[in-house]
């Protein structure tokens, strides 16, 4: 019997010709294909989060249905599901793809527009080169357009060049909405709305997709697939491109990006990664994903799953970073929308509560996304922040994904403090020190006399205002996040209740001495001394009942911590004695 021959990790390859033929594993998507090819419309709108494998598909179409690589589709999919079940419409088209990524959105309104028509030529222009075969006289024009550098007009000049061979075409677009939040974010711009000006009435993006419908009407172009991050510009769209359908929330194609769990495992043995070398819960740290409330099956992020298997490949060693850093990017593109207080209510609610309740917009009307929450949550969904747990009534109770997404909240949180609290000065170094001290000595003390000296008592007069338990816990949570020795869990559920903060040993860490369970409370500083005292009986009451749990009561070095907060400046630790009557308080007062 022969060994498998083991192959490549894919990791930053979306070519799917070289994958294909340079001893790269492929995960077989592509009975996808066969589906969307039966569906009633050939105009396809389908959204997803980013690094979830949609560049790799586009690439798939692209070789599939274009005409130039007929004579190698044995070679490219022959082995492949639709290789096995070709459809009638393989290689009959000559495909033109854009990418609507690295637009120049910084320059206002005639950059932006620039850019627009420069990436519209050059991609008009390799159209041309690629199908050079079967176009004549392609030389000729692309001199032509090299030397009157057309603007939109050039996309008619492709249409009617291909409508003259008798060839139609397939129009990929991907990240067609990569400029939107961008030019969102710009708002008013020389006395005009810079979105509104480039997508809406009859905008220069908007007048793109007029072009793109006219040539389906006459069939010239006679499929389209387009894909993004969220469908924030598709009613602004309407009238220019209102032919589409949105497979995005279909329960068919949930797990159509991304890799189910079997598909993990199928990867992990076609490139040679030993399951022994991996000492974490991959489901807990990477999965996750739902797109549809009906499926049962949940769907990794591919591109995560690829990056841990790659540092498993390189070092052959359990993985040191689990987290992606590429994944911190992301959340800045919905920046400018968390500034606004009623997303940041949100946010918290989200982080303190664990999940919110809300229905998936799927038309977006660019003009509410700062009044309406439900636009807020919906773009969190599209954007891979959120996910399907299960239905509420006629709503959806969606939650965070899973930790690698958790820690970016993390990290953001942190980040918004020190924006909207200037006095606020946070030494990482001597943070850091202190959650040492608390994983190795058993001494949270330093830890939060830190936060309270340099974050709690320079908060903002808007902080102020929110002061509260579930604030005080997202303060915490966020700084905890600043070293991965533990997996700080909010809401922790026991026996008796949720936990405030579970900190669990990180699996990688396995010499981290203390795990702690901390419940929270808070007094205003005119609290009277009653109120404090019943506060206190309350959290010890509850600490006890908690670290005697079936779910804690085996773990070593278990330490519980009562931390009561007085106002922005006063806290007061309970660490010693829990379960006794010999309560060892910590007071502090600044």
């Amino acid at each position: 019997m022969t060994t498998p021959k083991i192959k490549r990790l894919p990791l930053g390859n979306s070519d799917f010709r070289s994958i294909r033929t340079e001893n790269y594993f492929y995960v077989d998507k592509t009975w996808y294909i066969e589906l969307f090819e039966q569906e009633h419309n050939k105009n396809q709108i389908f959204i997803r989060p980013r690094r979830f494998g949609k560049s790799l598909f586009l690439s798939t179409l692209s070789y599939y249905y274009d005409i130039n690589y007929v004579n190698e589709f044995e070679r490219l999919f022959g082995d492949l599901y639709i290789g096995q079940n070709p459809t009638p419409e393989k290689n009959s088209y000559a495909v033109l793809k854009f990418d609507f990524s690295g637009l120049n959105t910084l320059g206002g309104a005639d950059v932006f527009t620039s850019s627009f028509h420069q990436k519209i030529r050059s991609t008009i222009r390799k159209f041309l080169d690629d199908h050079k075969n079967i176009f004549p006289d392609t030389i000729d024009i692309i001199r032509q357009i090299n030397r009157e550098q057309p603007n939109l007009s050039i996309v008619d000049w492709a249409f009617d060049i291909a409508q003259s061979a008798g060839i139609k075409i397939f129009v990929i677009i991907d990240e067609y909405d990569h400029f939107a939040t961008d030019l969102i974010k710009l708002g008013v711009v020389g006395g005009d709305d810079f979105y509104t000006t480039m997508v809406k009435s009859n905008g220069l993006v908007r007048s793109f997709y007029a072009l793109l419908k006219s040539a389906t009407t006459t069939s010239i172009v006679n499929r389209t697939f387009i894909t993004g991050i969220s469908p924030v510009m598709l009613d602004d769209l309407t009238s220019g491109y209102n032919i589409a359908a949105n497979y995005s929330l279909d329960e068919r194609y949930n797990e159509m990006l991304g890799f189910t769990r079997e598909e993990v495992n199928v990867l992990m043995e076609g490139t040679g990664v030993e399951a022994d070398k991996i000492n974490i819960d991959m489901e807990y740290y990477y999965n996750g994903y739902l797109f549809n409330k009906w499926c049962k099956n949940k769907v990794y992020n591919s591109s995560m799953i690829l990056y841990i298997f790659n540092q498993i490949l390189r070092t052959g060693k359990p993985p040191e970073y689990l987290i992606d850093p590429n994944l911190g990017m992301d959340i800045s593109r919905l920046q400018h929308l968390i500034q606004k207080e009623s997303n940041r209510k949100i946010l918290v609610k989200i982080l303190t509560e664990g999940c919110i309740v809300s229905n998936i917009l799927v038309n977006f009307l660019t003009e509410q996304l700062d009044k309406d929450a439900s636009y807020f949550v919906s773009l969190l969904f599209y954007m891979g922040f959120l996910t399907i747990k299960d239905s509420y009534l006629d709503e959806l109770r969606l939650v965070i994904p899973n930790f690698s997404i958790l820690t970016v909240y993390w990290g953001y949180m942190r980040q918004l403090v020190n924006e909207t609290s200037p006095d606020t000065t946070v030494e990482e170094a001597m943070l850091k020190e202190a959650i040492n001290t608390l994983a190795m000595e058993g001494d949270i003390y330093n830890f939060i006399d830190y936060v309270s000296k340099n974050v709690f008592s320079k908060l903002s007069d808007y902080d102020l205002q929110h002061f509260n338990e579930k604030y005080i816990k997202v303060m915490l949570l966020s700084y905890l996040f600043l070293k991965n020795v533990y997996i700080p869990i909010s809401e922790y559920e026991v026996d008796s209740g949720r936990i405030d903060i579970f900190l669990q040993r990180n699996p990688l860490f396995p010499e981290v001495r203390y795990e702690w369970v901390l419940e929270l409370k808070y007094c205003k500083t005119s609290a009277k001394e009653s109120e404090i005292t019943a506060k206190r009986q309350e959290g010890l009451e509850q600490l006890n009942d908690y670290i005697q749990s079936h779910h804690l009561k085996d773990r070593p070095n278990l330490k519980p911590a009562l931390l009561l907060f007085i106002g922005k400046n006063k806290y007061e630790i309970v660490t010693e004695g829990i379960g006794t009557e010999n309560h060892v308080n910590k007071p502090n007062a600044l």
